[in-house]
């Protein structure tokens, strides 16, 4: 490990090169005043003082000449490549996963910077993009010929190919002659290559195609944790769309069978609410949607309720226009309605009254939603198995996890009760 050399003076200074010049002129003067016969003139001992007092000034390494210093080599400047290469992180398309056009324009950017003629990247069983020399037969989806990028997949070790037969090109006039190859990883797995090729006798230089496939292999992994968070996201929506409670639809049918007789019209018009319910919660796309397609959704589950309980479900919306058109997760305000009035009101003697309310604040930059019931609440024990997903509850935790995977952190899901008080979930969602 390189450590830093301080400049050490030698052993000496100042107070003691003093003592050494005043026991020079000490024996300076015993010698040409005592010792000589007769004595020498006082101008021949002071230029001998003046002489030897010099020549020991000049040769002692002293503080009066500043201290020696170890010089260390200087280190080579940092290659303009390099540079650009540590600031090239949230723009590589690869982020997205490794497919054919990601591949090509990863190859687009990364040719300047890798000092090569060429650029290939590959996954386990096809070339996905070639850029420079040779594209005219090195063709996307064409299947990988090379034994060393064989070797590359199989080893999860560079390459370096010096020769041209090494490549493996069945091309007569193909003008690579050399290439450096590395592996591109996710965990443990390789899956394919980054290539770089010359048409000349020189080689790429290793250390920067490694230090690249090692930031595309990170991209990769993000690319494969997002794939895998939103295939988490997609199967707690498809669970949350499985537990629309058969009752529910069995108990509006037989409502609808009963008004078909006595109030045709009405009937229809909850037949065709039941359509629109089905319709929305089976076919809705993607994870998100308008406030205001959620609020039509619940009202509509709260009409087919009404008509079933009568006078015994009152329901107050609370809900500030300005959420109308904020994005939240959809399936999610209407399954803590349905708990509300299926656990909250449904036992209560004489019904009672579920609120709606629904708050931007731009400051925080939140979505306050809050669903309130008067029923017949929970005990702390049945309250957490609530939050658990047990006892019967309409995906309380399901939500939760599919919140966390859309959200990480930042989103509140918060329930309170208490027996003969209601219930209160309080939601919070991040504006996007």
């Amino acid at each position: 490990m390189s450590r830093a050399v301080r400049a050490v003076p030698r052993m000496g200074g100042s107070p003691l090169l003093a003592a050494v010049v005043a026991g020079l002129w000490l024996v300076v003067w015993l010698v040409t005043q005592v010792v000589a016969d007769p004595p020498l003139p006082a101008g021949a001992t002071l230029l001998a003082g003046v002489a030897l007092s010099t020549a020991l000034i000049v040769g002692y390494p002293s503080a009066l000449r500043g201290p020696r210093q170890v010089r260390r080599p200087a280190r080579p400047p940092r290659r303009a490549t390099d540079v650009r290469l540590l600031d090239l992180g949230p723009g590589i398309p690869l982020r997205r996963g490794l497919t054919f056009e990601a591949a090509e324009r990863t190859a687009r950017i990364l040719r300047p910077l890798l000092g090569g003629d060429a650029v290939a990247i590959t996954d386990a069983q096809q070339v996905l993009a070639f850029v420079g020399p040779g594209r005219d037969h090195h063709l996307p989806g064409q299947a990988l010929r090379t034994d060393a990028t064989a070797r590359v997949l199989a080893t999860a070790r560079t390459a370096v190919v010096r020769e041209r037969a090494e490549l493996g090109c069945p091309e007569r006039l193909c003008p690579l002659r050399t290439a450096v190859i590395a592996p591109l990883a996710i965990d443990a797995r390789t899956v394919g290559a980054l290539k770089v090729y010359r048409t000349d006798a020189s080689t790429p230089r290793r250390e920067t195609v490694e230090g690249l496939a090692r930031i595309l292999s990170l991209h990769l992994e993000l690319a494969e944790l997002d794939r895998e968070r939103q295939l988490a996201a997609d199967a707690r929506l498809s669970a949350l769309r499985a537990q629309i409670n058969p009752h529910f639809l069995f108990n509006t049918l037989n409502t609808i069978a009963s008004k078909s007789r006595t109030d045709p019209e009405e009937a229809r018009r909850l037949l065709l609410r039941l359509s629109d319910f089905f319709r929305y919660s089976i076919r809705q796309d993607g994870h998100f949607a308008d406030f205001g397609q959620e609020y039509f959704f619940v009202r509509t589950y709260v009409s087919l309720e009404q008509a079933r309980f009568g006078d015994h479900l009152r329901v107050r919306y609370d809900v500030d226009p300005q959420v109308l058109g904020v994005q939240v997760p959809v399936l999610v305000i209407q399954p803590l309605v349905e708990n509300a009035v299926k656990h909250g009101l449904a036992a209560k003697v004489g019904g009672g009254t579920v609120t709606l309310r629904a708050r931007v604040d731009p400051l925080a930059r939140m979505t306050a939603v809050t669903v309130r019931d008067d029923g017949v609440g929970m005990d702390a024990a049945t309250l957490a198995r609530a939050r658990a997903g047990e006892g019967g509850g309409v995906g309380l935790r399901n939500i939760g996890e599919r919140l966390a995977t859309l959200f990480g952190e930042r989103y509140g899901l918060d329930v309170r009760s208490a027996p003969g008080a209601g219930t209160t979930v309080d939601l919070r969602l991040p504006l996007s």
